[in-house]
């Protein structure tokens, strides 16, 4: 890879974070974080397609480096997108997400076709049932600690898998890379039936599904792809986290699919 820069933009004065893991002569692909999570989970991905795909990878709002906001609608999502495609100067961007990004990403397409290319959407479902949030186990997390071992052991069994992405504070602490409320919060928002977003482009579409998925059940997985035209899927063996448990599978079937386009 030739390189790897963190930049930021400005929305309504707050600060939206990006990772940019170059060439600028790659074809442009926008990649978009679950909850709990952040840009630089990407960093595999980029690395394995090559020169040939810019990757641009954002801490969406709340999360990583970027501010949080007033608000975690799905609107505010779409718009922070919107926002940063203008500011990078592209006219269009294949848009990869999972989960959260996932669904940001499907819905950027509907509302705003012209400006994606393609979706691949990971484990990003059509339709959440309204309830508490399937994350209130956050509730109960710090934000800050002294330590970053003290954060750690205070988050339990999530604590190996957001370590990397702990962030130092101007005081000495550490804080998590997500505030427990605005996550638990965004969660809940993203609830509903988003049918219509999902079938609302036309661009060509990959869903990459876990097999062992605990979102998706095997008839809603293959639902997704029959009732979306252009639509095409990728089962890997993992749960609703499958690009991590399995990069080298989750790389392997993203570049097959950036091949057709």
């Amino acid at each position: 890879m030739t390189s790897t820069t963190r930049n930021e933009l400005k929305i309504d004065g707050r600060r939206l974070s990006y990772l940019d893991f170059g060439p600028a002569t790659g074809r442009p692909l926008l990649a978009l974080h679950g909850h709990l999570s952040e840009g630089a989970s990407f960093t595999g991905l980029a690395a394995e397609l090559g020169d040939e795909w810019r990757v641009i990878a954002p801490d969406q709002r709340g999360h990583g480096d970027s501010d949080r906001a007033a608000d975690y609608s799905r609107q505010g999502y779409i718009d922070d997108l919107v926002a940063l495609l203008a500011h990078l100067d592209l006219d269009s961007a294949v848009v990869l997400g999972h989960s959260l990004g996932g669904i940001n990403a499907y819905q950027l397409a509907a509302q705003h076709p012209q400006l994606v290319a393609a979706v691949v959407n990971v484990e990003g479902p059509p339709a959440l049932p309204d309830g508490p949030s399937g994350l209130s186990f956050v509730a109960g997390f710090p934000y800050t600690a002294r330590t970053r071992e003290e954060l750690v052991a205070a988050t339990g069994p999530v604590g190996p898998m957001i370590a990397p992405a702990l962030r130092p504070t101007a005081d000495g602490g550490w804080r998590l890379p997500f505030h427990p409320q605005d996550t638990i919060d965004s969660e809940t928002l993203v609830h509903g039936d988003h049918w219509a977003d999902w079938t609302g482009s036309t661009c060509p579409a990959l869903f990459v599904h876990g097999t062992k998925s605990q979102v998706f059940t095997p008839e809603l997985a293959h639902a997704t792809v029959e009732r979306r035209p252009n639509t095409t899927m990728a089962e890997l063996d993992g749960d609703h986290f499958v690009h991590a448990q399995d990069p080298k599978g989750f790389a392997s079937a993203v570049r097959d699919f950036l091949a057709t386009l």
